[in-house]
C-alpha cells in the first residue's frame, strides 16, 4: 500500500512512517520544517522522500494521514481532500498496527519514551520486538510477535490502541487543552488499561491507585505494598544500582547507567514485563547495564569544564528530575536551566509548578513560549516573562542572545523542551567550540 504522511518530521509521525515502510509499504510525506530535525534520521536511512511544497503529484490510491499540528485550512490538507484521497487518522493507523501484534502499550504522563526504549532494547535482542518510540525511532518486522508502543494520552489517542500489556508509569495533570481536570485524565487512563489483559503500573503513584482496574494488575515501585519493589537503591555519579524483589522474594540486582530515581522506576516496569515474557534475568541485567537512553533524553556533550545536556523535559515534574539528575552526576558543577515553554495552555495551568521546578537550578533562562496549535491572543498575559518574574535571578534568552551562557564555567547546562530547543543548543555549542579553539 501507499502512505502519505503530512507532518512527517513530527516525532510520532516519523516513527509511524518508518514502521509502515518496514512492513513493506511505499511511504513518503510532507513537512513545513525545511531544516534538519533529529526525528528524520530514520526517514533518511530508509530513503523516505520528504516534500516541502504542494506541487508534487500524489497517486490516487494513496492513504493519507496527518499530524494534528496541521489545521484543516493548511494548503496540503486542503489539497489531499480536494483530490479525494482516503484519509485515516494517525491514532487509528496505530490502533490497527497494535491489533496485529502482541502489543506492550507504554503510557504515563512522564517516562513513556525511556521505558519504551528500555523494553524494546531488551526484547529486540532476546525475543525479537517491533517498536514505536516517541523520539522518532521505529522498527518493524512482520515475523516479530511483540510490539512495544509508546501510548500517548494526548486527545485520548491511546484509546484507539489494542494493548495486551498496558504499562502506566505515572498520572499527572497535563494536556490541559484537551482534559478538563485530573479526574478526567485518571478515568481515561482507566479506560486504556481495561483494554489490556495485563496491567503493569507504578503503585507509588496515588492517581494510579485511584483507577478501577478490571483485569490482572502488577504494581511496581519503592513502597513495600507493591508486587515488584526496588530496594537498596544507590544513586552515584556513574549511574544507579538497586535490588529487585518480586512478591517479597529477592529477584536480582541491577545496574543502569542512568540518573535519578525515576529511571529506577522505569527500569522496574521494563524488568517486570520482560520477566513475564520469559526473558532470563541475567539477560535483562546485562542489557539494561548497556542501555543507552532515547534521543533527546539527557544527551550530553562536554566542552572543557562545561557540559551541555539536551532533554525533552517540558512538564514541571520532568524539569525537576532532569535538574536533579544533573546534580547526581555533576555534584560539583553549577546547574543551569535553559527552558523553552511549549503551549500557552500548559504554561498557564502549570505556571506555579514551572516556577517551583526552575527554582531548583542554580540559574534559569527562559525563552519565549513556542506553540504550533494555539494562538497567543487566546491566552492574554500568558508569557514566559511571568515565569521569569517569579524565579530568582532568572533571565530571558533567545538564539540571538545565546552568548549569555558563555559566562558559566564549570557548569552543567540543561536545555529542556519538547520543541526545538536544540536550535539554541546548537548555537551555544558552536560558541563553545570557538571559545575553546
Amino acid at each position: 500500500m501507499k502512505y502519505y504522511c503530512i507532518g512527517i518530521k513530527g516525532s510520532g509521525m516519523a516513527t509511524l512512517a518508518e514502521i509502515l515502510f518496514d512492513l513493506g509499504n511505499i511511504v513518503c510525506g510532507y513537512d513545513d520544517y525545511k531544516e534538519y530535525k533529529f526525528t528524520q534520521e530514520g526517514l533518511d536511512k530508509r530513503g523516505i522522500k520528504i516534500y516541502y511544497d504542494t506541487n508534487h503529484e500524489i497517486d490516487k490510491d494513496t492513504i493519507v494521514t496527518y499530524s494534528k499540528a496541521f489545521s484543516n485550512d493548511h494548503p496540503e490538507i486542503k489539497r489531499v481532500k480536494e483530490l479525494g484521497l482516503k484519509i485515516v487518522a494517525y491514532n487509528d493507523l496505530l490502533g490497527k498496527l497494535s491489533s496485529e501484534f502482541k502489543t506492550i502499550g507504554v503510557s504515563g504522563t512522564h517516562g513513556k519514551t525511556t521505558t519504551s526504549t528500555m523494553i524494546s532494547h531488551v526484547l529486540r535482542q532476546t525475543k525479537g520486538c517491533n517498536y514505536f518510540i516517541g523520539d522518532g525511532t521505529g522498527f518493524a518486522d512482520k515475523n516479530n510477535k511483540l510490539f512495544t508502543l509508546e501510548s500517548c494520552e494526548y486527545q485520548k489517542h491511546f484509546l484507539s490502541y489494542h494493548p495486551y500489556y498496558a504499562i502506566v508509569t505515572n498520572i499527572e495533570l497535563e494536556h490541559t487543552e484537551c482534559y478538563k481536570d485530573i479526574n478526567e485524565i485518571i478515568s481515561t487512563f482507566e479506560e486504556f488499561v481495561n483494554k489490556a489483559s495485563v496491567v503493569i503500573a507504578c503503585g507509588d503513584d496515588l492517581n494510579i491507585r485511584k483507577m478501577n482496574v478490571n483485569n490482572k494488575i502488577i504494581y511496581y515501585g519503592f513502597n513495600g505494598d507493591n508486587d515488584v519493589v526496588a530496594k537498596n537503591v544507590k544513586l552515584t555519579k556513574s549511574g544507579s544500582s538497586f535490588d529487585v524483589y518480586m512478591n517479597g522474594d529477592l529477584y536480582g540486582h541491577f545496574d543502569i547507567p542512568l540518573f535519578g530515581e525515576h529511571m529506577v522506576l522505569d527500569a522496574l516496569a521494563c524488568i517486570t514485563v520482560c520477566d513475564i515474557e520469559g526473558v532470563k534475568k541475567e539477560d535483562i541485567h546485562d542489557l539494561l547495564k548497556s542501555f543507552e537512553n532515547a534521543k533527546r533524553r539527557f544527551k550530553e556533550h562536554t566542552f572543557g569544564d562545561v557540559v551541555t545536556i539536551d532533554d525533552y523535559a517540558h512538564h514541571p515534574t520532568e524539569i525537576k528530575v532532569t535538574i536533579s539528575s544533573a546534580r547526581q552526576k555533576y555534584p560539583n558543577k553549577e546547574i543551569v536551566a535553559v527552558f523553552l515553554p511549549n503551549t500557552y495552555s500548559r504554561t498557564k495551568d502549570l505556571m506555579d509548578d514551572f516556577v517551583s521546578a526552575l527554582k531548583t537550578a542554580d540559574k534559569a533562562y527562559v525563552m519565549d513560549i513556542h506553540c504550533d496549535r494555539e494562538k497567543a491572543q487566546d491566552y492574554p498575559g500568558v508569557t514566559s516573562d511571568e515565569i521569569i518574574s517569579k524565579v530568582p535571578n532568572a533571565e530571558k534568552i533567545s538564539i540571538k542572545t545565546a552568548d549569555k551562557l558563555l559566562k558559566h564555567d564549570n557548569a552543567a547546562i540543561c536545555f529542556m523542551s519538547c520543541t526545538n530547543i536544540y536550535e539554541i543548543l546548537n548555537k551555544f555549542e558552536e560558541l563553545l567550540k570557538n571559545k575553546n579553539k
